[in-house]
């Protein structure tokens, strides 16, 4: 069979090499074309275009890019023209995937859909669009299934893949570890700012800006692979902070604490049990037109799930050293910490075990049938 799939970041590109590896499996013979990254490609098949074309945030930064975007959307339909898939699997990114979705339908093309679009948080009216346009869908969180039946729309709950990818990952040495990248005895404090450029350059200088309050720690920041190192040591400076790039899961497994951007990165540090503050900072227009079709009454994906505070968030105008300062020394002290790794654990229980790539891929497979 012949399979197509679209991701569009750092996480998407985890995610789609994981299903990769399970839909080899369930079809030996099969054969993929990808929109990814570095991680899909070494599963293999054919790499159309990167994510890092087209890593856009917010707004204001899309419609500076809009015609760059409109001109992928028009090469992606005929790309995926050209290759007749026997299914297009679209993984999260709904702004581009939606709209690929729509078309592909009305071309006779199945559709499958990995990582829901995140309408249960605004926008509720695009599911009649998705109920049209997806012929499977496949969720990760455990209310969406609930939210999407509201809309007498069947979905599948696979569980989160993020179990899978943390619980298959090769240990390390924290010794060695240590020793490799120059961090010397004291615990450490990772600062993961988010993955795009927009993010990190507005939250990052305030993370860093707590260093010398701090000083029996060492501050770590957790580079993503879809920025160079230059561009952190600009804005880190002279600062005693270290930078280690593109190993974040490494660098979680050891950390007594996290500065985290809202996203993925929240849930994979709650799934390290590491305890966390949650920080957000966009551009005022973005910002303010977020809070009007955002109907959330939390950012971070571990409030989300468990319905109630369990990390805190500092969002726009809260997000400021002094506030971070002060949740930063909430979270090394010993009752604070106990807590969040209750929460923690019930955190996992709700997420639904082991298999969701397997079970993606399998059920993907038997749709094709």
């Amino acid at each position: 069979m012949k399979y197509y799939i679209l991701v569009g970041e750092a996480s998407g590109d985890l995610h789609g090499a994981n299903l990769m590896k399970a839909l080899l499996k369930e079809d030996p013979t099969a054969e993929i074309h990808f929109w990814g990254g570095d991680l899909m490609q070494e599963v293999g098949g054919t790499l159309v275009k990167h994510y890092k074309e087209r890593a856009f945030m917010g707004f204001i930064e899309v419609l500076m890019n809009l015609r760059k975007i409109l001109g992928m959307i028009s090469f992606c339909k005929k790309d995926i023209a050209k290759f007749k898939p026997d299914v297009l699997i679209l993984i999260d990114n709904s702004g581009f995937n939606l709209r690929i979705a729509k078309w592909a339908k009305q071309q006779g093309i199945r559709t499958n859909y990995y990582i829901s679009p995140q309408v249960w948080a605004s926008r509720a009216g695009r599911v009649k669009d998705i109920k049209r346009d997806v012929d499977d869908m496949f969720v990760i969180l455990p209310f969406e299934k609930e939210f999407y039946k509201k809309y007498d729309y069947d979905v599948n709950f696979v569980g989160h893949p993020l179990i899978d990818g943390i619980a298959g990952r090769k240990q390390i040495d924290e010794l060695s570890f240590r020793k490799e990248h120059n961090l010397g005895d004291k615990e450490i404090i990772a600062l993961l700012p988010g993955s795009r450029k927009q993010e990190i350059t507005k939250m990052l200088s305030v993370m860093l800006s707590l260093v010398n309050d701090f000083s029996n720690y060492q501050f770590v920041v957790g580079g993503a692979p879809s920025q160079g190192t230059e561009f952190y040591q600009e804005i880190i400076g002279d600062k005693n902070v270290k930078l280690i790039s593109n190993k974040t899961y490494d660098l979680l497994s050891i950390s007594h604490a996290a500065l985290v951007g809202s996203g993925t990165a929240t849930l994979e540090t709650a799934l390290f049990k590491v305890p966390q503050v949650v920080c957000y900072k966009g551009s005022n227009i973005s910002y303010q037109i977020a809070k009007r079709i955002i109907t959330l009454e939390y950012i971070s994906l571990v409030n989300l799930i468990m319905d109630k505070e369990v990390v805190k968030e500092l969002i726009q105008n809260d997000f400021t050293k002094e506030n971070l300062k002060v949740e930063l020394t909430k979270i090394l002290e010993e009752k604070q910490r106990e807590q969040l790794f209750l929460d923690y654990f019930d955190l996992e229980q709700k997420l639904g075990g082991k298999g969701a790539s397997e079970k993606t891929a399998k059920l993907i497979v038997e749709g094709l049938h």
